[in-house]
């Protein structure tokens, strides 16, 4: 494999990736998607890179992921989480990686609760440092996977018709899709109640719908994403049972468009809820080829950062 390169050193968010950026990490990505499908799925790329992985939220998919891509890549690995740790007796975040980075570490994938945490480390420290969703701002690799998935699916993402369905005003993974798409040229609508539609969504060239079964009609991949309750302080619609009324998707509601649609989701599904099982589990759905996806857009994203280190140090 060639040692093609990133013109930066951290990925903090999608906003400023350019086109190219985001065209050679999908590039890339399918060459390590080959890579495992293969019977020895691991290569030695990052077989002298150190990455520690700084989880002060919980999270299974993403650790997973990224865990599972940092060994594909023969990396050595240090696996950080928030509880148990000196976090918990008021150790700073800059102080928990500066002790970290004193073990030599490489690269740091970080999720934080707090907006812009990954931007303020990438500001203080040597290391590469790799956003895995801080609070309510972004989530730069699931878009990637997303955009990734979507190619995959439909042959193309220029032109293709993407709806998000959900909360949007609380998903780092809508506004990272929102951002990732538009560059790569998809249309794209929101469907939800208004109450968790935010108001800078038509500065990004987004139109609102709010019938579902319409915006059914008129997309081709329907990106659906839970109710982000963790994160709300007040209650923005009357009850869970009226939210999965008119904004939850079933296999019926699907069947009832008359066309194929492509079914996406991020994870962890609510089924039930903004998603049902005959939905998720259906013909329609691609969410765990979503999965997989992520292991090599990851695996891409890690090596071409790694190859921006090296050479800025070179």
């Amino acid at each position: 494999m060639s040692e093609p390169q990133l013109n930066f050193r951290h990925l903090t968010g999608i906003k400023d990736l350019r086109v190219d950026d985001v065209r050679l990490i999908l590039d890339v990505a399918r060459q390590f998607k080959e890579v495992l499908q293969r019977p020895i799925k691991k290569v030695p790329s990052l077989r002298d890179i150190t990455i520690a992985n700084l989880f002060f939220e919980n999270s299974t998919r993403t650790r997973m992921s990224f865990e599972l891509a940092e060994k594909r890549l023969s990396a050595d690995v240090i696996n950080f989480s928030a509880s148990g740790s000196s976090v918990s007796k008021g150790e700073t975040l800059l102080d928990t990686v500066q002790n970290i980075l004193a073990m030599k570490v490489d690269m740091i994938v970080v999720r934080h609760p707090q907006v812009g945490a990954a931007q303020f480390l990438a500001s203080k420290v040597p290391a590469s440092v790799i956003n895995a969703g801080d609070g309510t701002h972004e989530h730069p690799t699931q878009a990637l996977l997303d955009a990734y998935s979507i190619e995959e699916a439909m042959g193309k993402i220029k032109g293709v018709k993407v709806l998000l369905v959900g909360d949007i005003l609380h998903s780092r993974v809508a506004l990272s899709n929102l951002l990732c798409l538009r560059k790569m040229g998809a249309l794209l609508r929101v469907c939800g109640p208004p109450t968790i539609i935010p108001k800078y969504i038509s500065s990004l060239g987004v139109e609102t719908m709010y019938d579902l079964d319409e915006a059914l009609r008129w997309a081709d991949v329907v990106n659906v994403l839970r109710i982000q309750s963790e994160r709300m302080e007040l209650q923005y619609f009357p009850s869970i049972r009226e939210y999965s009324q008119f904004f939850g998707i079933d296999r019926r509601r699907l069947d009832a468009i008359g066309k194929e649609l492509v079914l996406m989701h991020p994870g962890p599904i609510n089924r039930g809820v903004e998603l049902h099982s005959d939905a998720a589990d259906s013909k329609y759905s691609i969410i765990l080829d979503q999965v997989e996806n992520g292991v090599a857009v990851r695996m891409a994203v890690l090596y071409l950062l790694a190859n921006s280190r090296t050479n800025a140090v070179n």
